[in-house]
C-alpha cells in the first residue's frame, strides 16, 4: 500500500511539473506572437498600409540633357537650364477633366493648356506621363507640391529646358527646339522611345535638326512607388540617361555678332569663310529673331510678325536665298576663256556702251562705254561688254563648267536647313528644264550673272575662297564634338593655270586699289592686309527701251522692293589670304556702295579679332567711321550687352 501510495504522489509531481513547463511555454509563445503583433501593427504600420493601399510600381523614362553648342572659342551658344513643370500620369489620375479643373485653381492654366493636356492625354499611353505646364516659377512649383495629395495623378517635377543667351546673333545657324510632332514619329521607322515623351524637344532646324542625334543622348530610368491615387511616395531607384555630345561649330560669336550689328535691320547676309581650311567664321542673315520665342512657345502675334515682315527675318539668306550673282560672275566667266585659251589677259575689246547681238542691244551699266578695255581693266570698272564678247567666244557649257569647279550650282555640305544649290545653267539644263533651245542672249545675261544663274551668299564665299587659294576648299561649320577636333582634309588644288588666276587676282585687286575701281571707297589701308574683291549688281526689274531713252530711274526712286540686289565678295590679305567674304544686301542699290563697305568691316574684325582700329581706314573715312562703329550695340565676352552706364 506504502508503495503505492508512493508512485501516485511522484505521478503527480510529474504532471504539475508538465502542466508548468506547458503552461510556462504557452505563455512564451503568447508574448512572442504579441510582441510580433505590435511590431507589424505599430512600427510597420507604414509599411503595410502602404502594400495595403495597392501600392505598385511605375517605370518613368528620364529625357537626357541635351549637348550644348559652343563657338570656336568655347563660348556658350545653346544651353540648357532648369525647368520646373507639372505631369500627369492618365493611368493614376482616375477622372483627368475633374483633376486639370482642380489644378487649374492651384496654378494658371489657359483653356489652350487644357485642350492641349487633355489631347495629349487621349493619345498617348495611359502610363505614360505628359506635361500639362512647364516653366514654372517656385511659387507655383511649390503650391503644386503642396496640394498633390489632392491631385492625384499629377507630379511636379524639375528638368531642363534649351535657351539661347545670344538669341539673334546665332538664330539661322543653331535653329531651335521645339515638341516631337505626329509627322515626325510617323517618318521614322524605330523611333527612339524618349521621343514619345510628350512635349519632348528635339531640333526644328539648323544646327539643332541637322545634328539632332549627336546632341540629343539617350534616355535614362527611373522606379517609383505610387499609391492607389497615383500619389509618388518615394523614387527607388535611378539610372541616369547618358548626355549629348558638346558640340563646337566653326564661328567666332564675336565676328559673328559684329556682322549682325553692322547689317542693321538691312534684309542682307554676310558669309565669312577661313580660305585655309574652309572653316565658317561667320555665316549671319538680317533681320534675325529671338529662337527663345520657339522654345518657350511663341505667340500668334509674335509669328504673324515674323511671317508678315518684307524683310524675311525667319529665312536664312546667307545660305537659303539665290540670287543672280551680277557682275560677282565675271571672274567665272574670264577663268573660263583664258583657261581655254580664246583670250589672254592683254586680249582687249572696245566697249562702245552697248553690243548688237541677232538684232537686240545689249547694254553696258556705263551708257557712254569705257573705250578699249583688257582684263584687269574690265574687272577694275566692270565693264559688261568686254564679258559679253568674251563669253560667246567660250560658250556656255565652258563657262558652267568653271562656274561649278568654283563651287557654284552645288549644294554644299553644312548642317544647315534648306541650303540651296543655286543654279549653274548650260545647254542641257536649258532643254531638260524648259525643253527649249540655248540661245546666244543666254550666253550674254549668263556671262554677267544675269538671266538663269543663281547663287547663295555661301556659294559666292566659296567661290571667292577657292579663287584665293586656287584650291577646292569645301566650307565646314563643325570644328570638334566633346572635345574631339574634326580633321580637315588638305583641298585638292584646282589644276587652274597659276598665271591664268594670278591676272583675274590682279583684277580683283584693281576693283579695290587702282584709280577707277569700282569699290575703291572701301579699300583697306593697313599695313600687310590689303584686300581685293568684286562689286555686283544684281537686276530685279526689267528696264523698257522707253526708260533707257529718257535715263533709267536710280535706285532710290523706286520702291524698296524693285531697286536692285548689292553685291559683293573679297577677300583679304591679298598676298597672303586668310578670309573670304560674300555680302549680298537685298534691295541694297549698287554694290560698291551698299555691300562693299559691310564687306570690308566684315574681314576686318576677322583679321584684328576685335573691332577694326580706325587706321585701317583711309583717312578721310575715319570719323565717319568712328561714329558708325562707335554706335554698334556689341556684346562683350560672355556674351552680355553692356549696361546703360557702360553704353
Amino acid at each position: 500500500m506504502k508503495r503505492v501510495a508512493r508512485d501516485n504522489e511522484a505521478s503527480a509531481r510529474r504532471v504539475t511539473r508538465r502542466a508548468l513547463l506547458l503552461s510556462g511555454g504557452m505563455a512564451a509563445m503568447f508574448v512572442a506572437l504579441g510582441a510580433r503583433m505590435r511590431y507589424l501593427g505599430i512600427e510597420q504600420a507604414d509599411q503595410f498600409r502602404l502594400l495595403a493601399e495597392e501600392n505598385r510600381i511605375s517605370i518613368r523614362l528620364l529625357p537626357p540633357i541635351r549637348g550644348v553648342i559652343h563657338d570656336r572659342h568655347g563660348k556658350v551658344l545653346a544651353e540648357n537650364e532648369q525647368n520646373y513643370r507639372v505631369v500627369m500620369t492618365r493611368e493614376d489620375a482616375g477622372d483627368v477633366e475633374a483633376v486639370l479643373n482642380r489644378l487649374s485653381h492651384v496654378i494658371p492654366l489657359t483653356r489652350s493648356d487644357l485642350d492641349d493636356a487633355l489631347e495629349a492625354l487621349k493619345k498617348n499611353s495611359s502610363f505614360v506621363p505628359i506635361t500639362v505646364k512647364d516653366r514654372l516659377n517656385w511659387e507655383e512649383f511649390s503650391r503644386v507640391a503642396l496640394n498633390a495629395p489632392a491631385l492625384p495623378g499629377v507630379t511636379p517635377e524639375t528638368g531642363m529646358s534649351r535657351v539661347y543667351p545670344r538669341d539673334a546673333d546665332f538664330a539661322h545657324v543653331l535653329g531651335y527646339v521645339g515638341p516631337v510632332s505626329e509627322k515626325v514619329l510617323e517618318g521614322v521607322e524605330n523611333p527612339d522611345p524618349v521621343l514619345q515623351i510628350p512635349k519632348f524637344q528635339i531640333g526644328k532646324v539648323g544646327v539643332e535638326r541637322w545634328l539632332e542625334d549627336t546632341l540629343r543622348g539617350t534616355a535614362g530610368t527611373k522606379r517609383i512607388e505610387v499609391n492607389h491615387i497615383g500619389r509618388v511616395m518615394r523614387e527607388l531607384d535611378r539610372i541616369e540617361g547618358q548626355a549629348g555630345s558638346d558640340v563646337h561649330l566653326t564661328i567666332d560669336a564675336g565676328v559673328q555678332n559684329f556682322i549682325q550689328a553692322r547689317l542693321g535691320e538691312e534684309s542682307a547676309s554676310c558669309i565669312v569663310m577661313d580660305v585655309t581650311n574652309g572653316d565658317i567664321i561667320a555665316a549671319v542673315s538680317s533681320p534675325s529673331f529671338d529662337p527663345n520665342l520657339f522654345v518657350r512657345g511663341i505667340s500668334n502675334t509674335d509669328f504673324r510678325y515674323l511671317m508678315d515682315h518684307d524683310h524675311r527675318p525667319l529665312a536664312n539668306k546667307a545660305v537659303q536665298g539665290a540670287y543672280p550673282p551680277g557682275s560677282t560672275f565675271k571672274m567665272v566667266t574670264a577663268l573660263a576663256a583664258l583657261e581655254e585659251g580664246v583670250i589672254t589677259p592683254e586680249t582687249t575689246v572696245r566697249c562702245p556702251g552697248h553690243f548688237e547681238s541677232g538684232g537686240r542691244r545689249f547694254h553696258c551699266w556705263r551708257r557712254g562705254g569705257h573705250g578699249a578695255v583688257d582684263l584687269e581693266r574690265s574687272l577694275s570698272e566692270s565693264c559688261d561688254v568686254y564679258y559679253y564678247e568674251v563669253a560667246l567666244k567660250v560658250g556656255i557649257d565652258k563657262i558652267a563648267e568653271m562656274g561649278r569647279r568654283l563651287g557654284l550650282g552645288i549644294r554644299h555640305d553644312l548642317p544647315m536647313s534648306a541650303i540651296t544649290e543655286g543654279n549653274m545653267p548650260d545647254k542641257g539644263w536649258k532643254m531638260e528644264r524648259h525643253q527649249a533651245e540655248w540661245r546666244i542672249g543666254d550666253t550674254i545675261n549668263a556671262s554677267i550673272g544675269q538671266g538663269y544663274v543663281l547663287s547663295s551668299p555661301l556659294q559666292l564665299a566659296v567661290m571667292t575662297a577657292r579663287l584665293a587659294s586656287g584650291r577646292a576648299v569645301k566650307p565646314r561649320l563643325v570644328r570638334a564634338i566633346d572635345g574631339r577636333e574634326i580633321p580637315v582634309e588638305p583641298a585638292e588644288p584646282l589644276g587652274l593655270s597659276t598665271s591664268n588666276l594670278t591676272a583675274v587676282l590682279h583684277g580683283m585687286d584693281a576693283v579695290m586699289n587702282e584709280a577707277g575701281g569700282t569699290a575703291r571707297s572701301s579699300r583697306i589701308v593697313a599695313d600687310g592686309l590689303r584686300m581685293a574683291g568684286k562689286s555686283g549688281t544684281s537686276q530685279v526689274r526689267n528696264i523698257s527701251a522707253a526708260e533707257r531713252a529718257s535715263g533709267v530711274m536710280s535706285n532710290d526712286q523706286l520702291p524698296w522692293n524693285r531697286r536692285d540686289h548689292a553685291l559683293f565678295v573679297g577677300y583679304a590679305p591679298y598676298d597672303n589670304p586668310r578670309y573670304a567674304v560674300s555680302v549680298v544686301v537685298e534691295h541694297g542699290g549698287g554694290g560698291s556702295t551698299a555691300a562693299a563697305p559691310i564687306a570690308r568691316d566684315a574681314l576686318l574684325r576677322a583679321l584684328y579679332g576685335a573691332v577694326p582700329p580706325l587706321d585701317a581706314y583711309p583717312a578721310d573715312q575715319r570719323g565717319r567711321m568712328d561714329s558708325l562703329l562707335s554706335s554698334l550695340l556689341l556684346r562683350d565676352d560672355d556674351g552680355r550687352y553692356p549696361g546703360p552706364s557702360e553704353t
